[in-house]
């Protein structure tokens, strides 16, 4: 799974007992060499469904890590693309893989917290790509209702949200035994590293969408593949704001 590049046996432990943004300064020089960056073929995937979503100006890559969903950005929007992440370190590998000058939109990074965006309304569309497993349940409605807080009335917050995988499968043990075994992890070490594979449920997403002002629609993504049943593997995520602003964000 890990690259010659990638962090270490070692590295890695020593970010499992960080707390989660001091544990992504220590991965970013290496994170892009870790299966935990968003593979180029949901990337492109997400491009070409969004795409027909657009025109889009102006765009925001919420959690945007190195800077991969920037990228996106850079393809589908006109004028400006911004990145935010609470990591100095992987903003840092984020400005040093887009020098400024660059051809394309405007990049413009953002240190902050997602749970406290410190935009206005200034965006046409909102995207995240693997950020989601490091915000607890409660703290979902907050995030989206921040996110509706930047986007302009109807901008779009996009994301992919693959199938689970069935139960009893080799993925689902897989996901299972991680998530336990970082709830053991938290329940015994401080500060805590938040992440969790089996939390963002699609049912209840679409419920804090909702609830935070969105209207929500599903896109398959059927290049991504297709389940034995027919279904497709994954799904883009697609929340527009409409109307006026009810959910208080920034």
């Amino acid at each position: 799974m890990f690259t010659k590049q990638g962090p270490t046996v070692r590295e890695l432990a020593v970010q499992a007992l960080s707390s989660t943004e001091r544990g992504y300064d220590l991965l970013a020089p290496k994170f892009d060499e870790t299966p935990y960056r968003t593979p180029d073929r949901v990337l492109d995937a997400v491009t070409r469904a969004v795409r027909e979503l657009g025109p889009f100006d102006t765009g925001l890559d919420v959690c945007c890590g190195t800077g991969a969903g920037i990228g996106v950005l850079r393809q589908l929007c006109r004028e400006r693309a911004v990145g935010v992440d609470f990591s100095a370190g992987m903003l840092a590998e984020a400005r040093a893989a887009l020098p400024p000058g660059s051809e394309g939109p405007a990049v413009h990074w953002v240190r902050a917290d997602a749970r406290s965006l410190p935009f206005a309304p200034a965006f046409d569309l909102a995207l995240s790509f693997g950020a989601f497993g490091h915000f607890l349940p409660a703290e979902r409605f907050g995030l989206f209702a921040e996110v509706y807080g930047s986007l302009r009335p109807g901008g779009q917050f996009v994301f992919p949200l693959g199938a689970p995988p069935p139960v009893g499968s080799r993925a689902y043990w897989s996901l299972f035994g991680f998530d336990t075994a970082m709830r053991v992890r938290n329940a015994l070490w401080r500060p805590r590293f938040v992440m969790y594979y089996r939390t963002f449920r699609l049912g209840d997403v679409l419920e804090d969408l909702t609830q935070a002002g969105f209207v929500v629609r599903l896109l398959p993504l059927t290049e991504l593949g297709l389940r034995p049943d027919g279904s497709p593997r994954a799904r883009l995520v697609v929340a527009t704001r409409e109307g006026q602003d009810v959910s208080g964000g920034s």
